[in-house]
């Protein structure tokens, strides 16, 4: 089995590519609704307690604890969906890389999405899930949040990058490529000229 893990900062398109992989029919694990069931079975509502509630897995799980309760999503999705790749949205640390290289050896690749921030702001502004989206400084914090996790040394040891500053249909005939798919059927032939792809898991 071949598992495709993403990393990228917010609005880098991490979310765009797990629509592609979607689309072409490949299983697709966010490791965040790990955290959000969490907090559901805590009583607690996943928008405002997401943060605190990851932290707390950390804690009492090791550092590797979300990375560890995806692994088995992982393996199920293949399973029902009787499929030979899956994607993984949205590593974090390098401890999170560590845990599924331990778990799938060669068989799991470590994907970044690059985008400036600049870039990125615009896209989160555009996608507008909240106010942060489109506050530069509130961004900021949220990338020095995510590098602080590790996030940045995590970009550092990918295995493949994907440079996202082109068009859509450029990003997503680079996603389907680096997950092996010919069949472009996925895309509306009206996005040809559609402005860069934004996405990604907060």
């Amino acid at each position: 089995m071949n598992v495709i893990g993403t990393v990228g900062l917010p609005g880098s398109g991490k979310g765009e590519a797990a629509s592609v992989a979607e689309a072409a029919g490949v299983p697709v694990v966010v490791m965040g609704d790990v955290i959000r069931e969490e907090c559901r079975e805590r009583g607690l509502d996943p928008a405002e307690h997401h943060g605190r509630i990851a932290g707390v897995l950390r804690e009492e799980e090791g550092d590797d604890a979300i990375a560890a309760r995806t692994i088995p999503r992982i393996r199920e999705a293949a399973e029902e969906r009787d499929a030979d790749t899956v994607l993984v949205d949205g590593l974090r640390s390098t401890v999170e890389l560590e845990r599924f290289r331990e778990a799938f050896g060669d068989g799991f690749t470590l994907v970044a999405v690059h985008a400036p921030f600049e870039l990125r702001a615009e896209r989160l502004g555009e996608r507008g899930r909240d106010d942060s989206d489109s506050d530069l400084e509130a961004l900021r914090e949220r990338d020095e949040r995510e590098i602080d996790l590790g996030l940045g040394e995590t970009l550092e040891h990918a295995d493949v990058e994907i440079d996202n500053t082109g068009t859509l249909d450029a990003f997503r005939e680079r996603v389907r490529e680096v997950l092996g798919i010919e069949d472009d059927e996925g895309d509306d032939p009206a996005d040809s000229d559609a402005e860069p792809a934004g996405g990604g898991r907060p």
